[in-house]
């Protein structure tokens, strides 16, 4: 975190809350950055059927406060100065009172929430696509089905009389949260720039609505989709409202911030470090040399630019939607963590697996790791598959091919599965999303970055050999952060920056 401005005593307090693909986090945060404490709730979700994948804005708002009533146990309120948000680009829908709407067929209100993995409006973002409209060029010249204009589609198509028609609001779920601390319906930059086709110097593209057939988005100044638009960090209204307060357990008043999505809370926690003293070769380099993977349920790898830099297959160029006056590229994974699970828990032996790692204390992934320093006896443990290869792109491919209809692939297979498969396996597939990196990494070089070391946060990077093959294959030194919670760290900034007392972000 920046150094305080010395117009306040120390000892002040900052609460991030970040909204993940399966859990909500919390953490108070001090005026250095140091986390001083932590917690997590899990959340539901449903898949009511193959590509939909949904979630309660009700659920995550209850998880909000349950974590941070926990972090803020024993400290004295008056010390916490600001609140930060940060969560998935997930799509919100509440109707003209606020009141949730459904996003099923079934008809449940409950379930409001399209998730950000969720790939129904597949015929929707093909027709987008098709427009080769120019706002498209910022988002590496082809539309992510999980983006939001498509999704927005195909509950116009699809949930007509039971949601589009009575919808009232549309949000991104950071700033569904933001509204709901303080009731401002304001929208971050980051995403409605990111997601929704917005441009930060231009505003809304009324042609681009209209060729799509949602004109009707653009009524009353867009008023659904919003019409005032804040940098992160901003601070919002008068602050955290009584009735929020309340609920989460926090002095009413204290600033709230404008909101980030999850990965560029991430990116803006660690991107900046100090790395001073380590003979890395970012050191003494501008920090557009430094790419940030957020590796979690999936991976974004955020790189940034003074100038524009139009890469294709990867998102943006965005302007300040991260780090204030710089352009962002954002490639991306769309299942990394949720691929290594998938790899693991489906195979044969994994109940065999969970007993023995059960049985050291262990979780999986750490008895996995000891397992392949056992069985690949003198040579370097990437060399366990020169037999066994996976394609990664079990969900499609977001960069840098931007070809949503790829599936996976394993070759190599055996009749065997005994636990050496398994671990022969689970390698396999973090060397492949080690690959993967790499691909969006010479992407992104070709069109005129120019990367010399990864900045790596999120679940994943607590994984040693997954930040190891990333080394590996990507020939490039990896920086942790000292804080592993970054993506906290990021949302606190947020509300550091929103009380005033830290000038920006940065």
């Amino acid at each position: 975190m920046a150094v305080p401005r010395g117009d306040r005593e120390p000892g002040s307090y900052y609460v991030g809350v970040d909204v993940g693909t399966g859990s909500v986090r919390a953490a108070l945060v001090d005026q250095r950055g140091t986390l001083v404490a932590f917690a997590d709730q899990p959340v539901n979700q449903w898949e009511p059927q193959f590509n939909h994948h949904e979630q309660s804005s009700e659920d995550i708002w209850a998880a909000c406060c349950v974590v941070t009533k926990k972090v803020v146990q024993g400290i004295n309120l008056n010390r916490i100065r600001g609140l930060g948000f940060d969560a998935t680009c997930s799509l919100v829908v509440l109707d003209k009172e606020f009141r949730p709407l459904p996003v099923n067929h079934e008809g449940d209100p409950h379930r409001n929430i399209i998730m950000w993995l969720d790939h129904r409006a597949i015929s929707q973002v093909h027709r987008i696509n098709e427009t080769k409209h120019s706002v498209l060029q910022y988002v590496g010249g082809v539309m992510s089905v999980e983006m939001q204009a498509p999704k927005l589609l195909w509950l116009k198509e699809n949930l007509r009389e039971t949601c589009w028609d009575k919808a009232g609001h549309f949000f991104d779920l950071p700033d569904f949260l933001s509204w709901k601390a303080t009731g401002v319906p304001a929208r971050s930059l980051c995403s409605l720039v990111c997601k929704w086709t917005y441009s930060a110097e231009k505003g809304w593209d009324d042609s681009f609505w209209k060729v799509i057939g949602l004109e009707d988005l653009i009524a009353n100044n867009y008023n659904k989709i919003g019409n005032k638009v804040l940098p992160p960090g901003a601070s919002l209204g008068s602050g955290l409202t009584p009735e929020a307060a309340k609920d989460l357990g926090l002095p009413a008043g204290i600033a709230v911030a404008a909101s980030l999505i999850d990965a560029h809370a991430g990116g803006l926690g660690v991107i900046g470090a100090d790395v001073r003293g380590h003979g890395l070769a970012c050191e003494g380099q501008p920090v557009t040399s430094r790419l940030a993977v957020i590796c979690g349920t999936s991976s974004c790898h955020m790189g940034i630019s003074k100038n524009p830099i139009f890469v294709p297959g990867v998102w943006g160029p965005y302007f300040s939607a991260m780090v204030p006056g710089f352009w962002l590229n954002e490639g991306g994974q769309s299942v990394t963590g949720k691929l290594i699970d998938h790899m693991v828990q489906g195979h044969a032996v994994f109940p065999e697996l969970q007993a023995k790692a059960t049985a050291r204390c262990q979780s999986v992934y750490a008895y996995l790791n000891s397992h392949l320093d056992l069985i690949k006896k003198t040579q370097p443990v990437g060399f366990l598959t020169v037999d066994l290869h996976v394609w990664p792109d079990f969900h499609g491919n977001r960069s840098p091919l931007a070809d949503l209809t790829l599936k996976g692939m394993v070759t190599g297979l055996k009749l065997s599965q005994d636990l050496d498969d398994l671990a022969i396996l689970y390698l396999a597939t973090v060397q492949a999303i080690a690959f993967g990196t790499r691909l969006i990494i010479e992407a992104m070089e070709t069109a005129g970055h120019s990367i010399s070391t990864l900045f790596l946060c999120g679940g994943l990077s607590k994984n040693p050999l997954f930040v190891q093959m990333h080394a590996d294959i990507t020939g490039m030194p990896v920086v942790l952060s000292q804080e592993v919670e970054s993506v906290l760290v990021g949302a606190a900034i947020l509300g550091a920056c929103a009380s005033g007392d830290f000038a920006s972000v940065q």
